[in-house]
């Protein structure tokens, strides 16, 4: 019987690029942590948008206008189901640094007092890094880091020693550590950060691509990704967060689309989530995300995990009968994404 990764090679057929040759060689592409390559289905998507539905949103009563508010709309409740989100808590951003951005602006500025701390790990991307040294060196808070074991894990106990200190205002984490591989147990995180009283920040750009995410059931208060490493375009990530807190942060970015009413001295602010989308916002690229998370969920989110733990495995056996070569990171493929980091 083939195995889950011979058996999920079938999809290669899906994705165009594959056709081509360099140097008279197939294309072999090991680059997906840095974004991902399209399957015909998310560019057709793309293309019968613009060629027939392109229009701009929420601003105009003629067909073809609402043709495009219906097309943007019925994107993010599908992508809302994907991530099994509430659609009016979806959120479309450029991409997850723009999300990440947009709560370190929207929510920090308001909220993180000068005696209070944002805690990170050592393994996060630097774009769930700088927004808090930013917003901690303007606030004159403290910014402090788990740190990772030799395993490439961070310790429950640690967490809690530092929420114990009682000054921790926000925990930021990545899901799957682009990194190490790390897989770590975001919704026991979440939970202890609230018990603490502290807000919960969620690095999802390696993780929604590879595993089913269920967002309700994490219990963060925010969790971010981004389109462009989950098969679809460029351009576009999400944020989802949780109601009170969105209703309660000032805007990240100001016109257009986000605003209710003005006049010449003042504004105010439409519903959610439009309230978070100023201007223009990625109409296309909502179309296109949609698609992938159409053709992800046919594929089957459990049956994606399954064929890249299988390949994880395999790495991880022949990265061990390399010489003095030492992988970084948990090393059962069960707790790790498919990447690995090591020394030689």
């Amino acid at each position: 019987m083939p195995s889950v990764a011979e058996r999920s090679l079938a999809a290669k057929a899906d994705f165009p690029i594959f056709a081509r040759r360099f140097s008279g060689c197939e294309l072999v592409y090991l680059d997906s942590a840095a974004t991902s390559q399209k399957p015909e289905a998310v560019i057709a998507a793309l293309a019968e948008h613009l060629r027939s539905h392109n229009a701009n949103i929420h601003r105009g009563v003629y067909e073809l206008a609402q043709e495009a508010d219906a097309a943007y709309e019925g994107a993010r409740r599908r992508i809302a189901q994907f991530t099994g989100a509430p659609v009016e808590t979806t959120i479309f951003t450029k991409n997850v640094t723009e999300a990440i951005n947009l709560v370190a602006y929207a929510w920090g500025r308001a909220r993180l007092q000068p005696a209070q701390a944002v805690l990170i790990t050592q393994m996060e991307h630097h774009a769930n890094i700088v927004p808090w040294q930013v917003l901690c060196r303007e606030r004159g808070a403290s910014l402090r880091y788990l740190e990772v074991d030799e395993r490439g894990e961070i310790s429950l106990d640690a967490l809690d020693a530092e929420l114990a200190r009682g000054d921790v205002a926000l925990v930021a984490f990545t899901h799957v550590s682009n990194v190490l591989g790390t897989i770590n147990p975001v919704a026991e995180i979440a939970a202890r950060a609230r018990a603490a009283g502290a807000v919960s920040l969620i690095d999802g750009a390696q993780a929604v691509p590879h595993m089913p995410v269920d967002v309700e059931a994490i219990g963060a208060d925010f969790y971010a990704w981004t389109g462009h490493k989950a098969l679809g375009p460029t351009g576009i990530g999400v944020l989802h967060g949780r109601r009170e807190l969105l209703e309660s942060m000032e805007p990240f970015l100001t016109g257009g689309d986000m605003i209710a009413s003005v006049d010449f001295q003042s504004a105010t602010w439409n519903e959610l989530p439009a309230k978070f989308e100023a201007g223009t916002p990625m109409i296309a690229e909502a179309v296109g995300l949609a698609a992938a998370a159409s053709y992800l969920t046919e594929l089957g989110m459990e049956r994606v995990r399954a064929h890249e733990r299988e390949l994880t495995g395999y790495m991880l056996a022949a990265l061990a009968q390399v010489p003095g070569l030492r992988v970084v990171g948990p090393p059962e493929a069960e707790r790790r994404g498919g990447l690995a980091s090591f020394t030689i």
